[in-house]
């Protein structure tokens, strides 16, 4: 019961459903990073390439969380702001007690790696508190996450008054940010996206509790009936996507020295496109950490693209849009025709 088809190989021999839509879009991948590759200059070298991955890898780590909630039939909007909030708490929990005049230079005084623990502690108790209002009150999961994200954007902006808290903090709050492969532009940023792009991918194909949300998205009711406790997996997932924003916001801020309220501002939608691009279904059931991966790099290549194109920023959401909407409509398209 707990299988499914689109997680197993067909009769045939064939590629599961979920494997052909991966594939369906490396290969739209191809195709529009080869129409970059001809009208942006030295698109194709290297160094842009790998920057196509270490310049997003944020999004990356949040479209995994995202990813699974999507899967159960479930949205999680409030990845931004958890992010900011996660920041903003990191620094003010590091920062001296009382010494300055500036209130935005005072915090707790707390060491980093107790400040780092209680600020994904709150990051989590975000997810938690999702979790409750989905999986105890009924409230559907885009209006929850839309409030718990403007709420925590607002705790953050009351920490900061509307700004950024960026002193009296000690030298190591900065170690995380600026540790990296020396010689090269890879940060611990980017180790991380790959850590846990692999270890989702394994957990993804080999454990039980996978299995049990793909079919919590395929029928919830249906779970319920076989014994699954949806609460349970929810909140469980809930939980994980508010650690993975924050994570982000710790290594953001970390990197950046600061604590900002507005930061992460419309990361929740990118998270949300990248798993679409990569075929997971809005509707829930359907879809991959891989393909999210590869969705990511898709928007990664397009907003590259245009920012080599010298478009406003404008017309760069404009072409954003675009791309991400024919994609989608192709990977659809080609899914329908091969079941038809």
């Amino acid at each position: 019961m707990e299988s499914k088809q689109t997680q197993k190989t067909l009769l045939g021999g064939k590629l599961s459903d979920e494997s052909f839509i991966t594939l369906f879009m490396v290969g739209v991948l191809v195709v529009v990073f080869g129409i970059a590759c001809i009208f942006v200059p030295n698109f194709y070298k290297p160094q842009n390439m790998l920057n196509l991955i270490t310049n997003n890898w944020f999004i990356i780590v949040l479209g995994i969380g995202v990813t699974f909630v999507l899967i159960t039939g479930n949205y999680d909007m409030s990845v931004g702001g958890n992010i900011a909030l996660t920041g903003v708490l990191s620094v003010y929990f590091c920062q001296g007690v009382n010494v300055s005049q500036n209130t935005l230079a005072n915090g707790l005084g707390l060491p980093y790696v107790v400040a780092v623990g209680l600020a994904l502690l709150c990051s989590m108790g975000v997810g938690a508190i999702n979790a409750f209002f989905i999986t105890k009150l009924k409230v559907p999961s885009i209006i929850v996450t839309l409030g718990t994200a403007m709420l925590a954007r607002g705790a953050a902006q009351v920490i900061t008054q509307g700004a950024q808290r960026n002193t009296s903090l000690p030298d190591a709050f900065g170690f995380l940010g600026s540790l990296g492969i020396p010689g090269t532009s890879i940060r611990l940023s980017v180790l991380v996206m790959i850590t846990l792009i692999i270890i989702a991918f394994i957990f993804e194909k080999k454990t039980v509790f996978a299995r049990r949300i793909y079919l919590i998205g395929a029928n919830p009711e249906a779970a319920r009936l076989s014994g699954i406790n949806v609460a349970k997996y929810l909140t469980a997932l809930y939980i994980l996507s508010g650690l993975l924003a924050g994570i982000t916001g710790i290594l953001l801020a970390s990197e950046f020295k600061a604590g900002v309220s507005n930061r992460a501002m419309g990361y929740e939608f990118d998270a949300l496109v990248i798993t679409l691009l990569g075929g997971v279904s809005i509707a829930g059931g359907f879809g991959s950490v891989l393909g999210m991966f590869v969705g990511a790099i898709i928007l990664s290549v397009v907003t590259s693209a245009a920012t080599g194109l010298l478009l406003s920023p404008d017309w760069q959401f404009t072409l954003k849009a675009i791309v991400t909407f024919l994609a989608i409509l192709a990977q659809r398209y080609a899914l329908d025709k091969r079941k038809g």
